[in-house]
């Protein structure tokens, strides 16, 4: 089997970053006209880029240089001057989508967030975190996809919320392998789960009925944003919007996936297979919700 071959554009190089990631915004995208396609394709690839240097880079200290590098390499983009593959590819979009250079520089911040703090008190101070790592991601996606009227924006915040709070309850296991824990202290104390027990290595992996309890919790509330989110959406803009829908969508099934069996998260990643994640993006393409 050959490796694929290097990417000799920016616009190669993002749409191979997207295709490599599997993430389920890739299967929505699919189904953009080809302009807005290559923009939220350019987009995500920055988030990806800034966000696998929280997550790949084990020194805290490299980390934080490397975020320091993109802030200053936002600027150089945005006074006509980008450097790295994904910001070339994405400067030709940003006039037409209104994308602004302290949007992404928010979600650097959001990144910086990974590296300065482990644990979360509460739950406004989650939101916080959720707001620049998805919220604004959120915003910016809608923008690409097209809007017309402002309020979609206020929808598209707490879509990302009720998407960033799934992504959480699916990681749980993989973010304490890392040392963090995402879930507000004080709703760890309400469920009298202790961190110790999120962290541990060993049997039973902290899994008990108040480990459920709390899960439950959680997942009830990012279905009530999922509500909440839709029930935001002006009418004017379901149809643009669609490929948010699809991507709330295939996140709400993993939802369920990870209710079914129980919150297991601790030793294992819960997932949709790629086939499922394009069949629930075509079959929301062809209802419209």
């Amino acid at each position: 089997m050959t490796a694929p071959a290097a990417p000799s554009t920016p616009e190669q190089y993002v749409q191979q970053k997207a295709a490599q990631s599997g993430s389920s915004f890739y299967y929505a995208f699919l189904f953009l006209p080809t302009p807005r396609r290559e923009a939220i394709t350019a987009f995500y690839a920055f988030c990806r880029e800034v966000d696998d240097v929280v997550d790949e880079v084990t020194d805290p200290g490299v980390a934080a240089t490397k975020l320091a590098w993109w802030r200053k390499e936002v600027m150089s983009a945005f006074n006509g001057q980008p450097q790295h593959p994904a910001m070339k590819a994405l400067m030709p979009h940003v006039q037409a989508h209104d994308i602004r250079a302290e949007h992404l520089l928010a979600v650097i911040d959001g990144c910086q967030m990974d590296l300065d703090q482990t644990r979360y008190l509460d739950f406004a101070g989650l939101q916080r975190y959720c707001h620049l790592v998805a919220g604004v991601v959120g915003e910016v996606a809608s923008g690409i996809f097209g809007r017309q009227d402002p309020a979609t924006i206020a929808y598209a915040h707490k879509l990302g919320l009720a998407m960033q709070l799934t992504n959480i309850i699916r990681d749980v296991g993989d973010d304490a392998r890392r040392g963090r824990i995402y879930l507000p202290v004080s709703e760890l104390q309400q469920f009298d789960v202790k961190a110790h027990e999120i962290l541990k290595r060993e049997s039973p992996w902290g899994y008990s009925d108040r480990f459920t309890a709390l899960m439950t919790f959680q997942a009830e509330r990012a279905h009530r944003l999922y509500d909440e989110a839709f029930a935001l959406l002006p009418e004017v803009d379901r149809k643009a919007q669609k490929p948010g829908i699809m991507m709330a969508n295939i996140y709400r099934t993993l939802l369920r996936e990870i209710e079914a069996e129980r919150f297991q998260v601790l030793q294992q990643r819960i997932s949709l297979t790629p086939l499922r994640k394009l069949w629930i993006a075509m079959k929301t393409n062809w209802r419209g919700r």
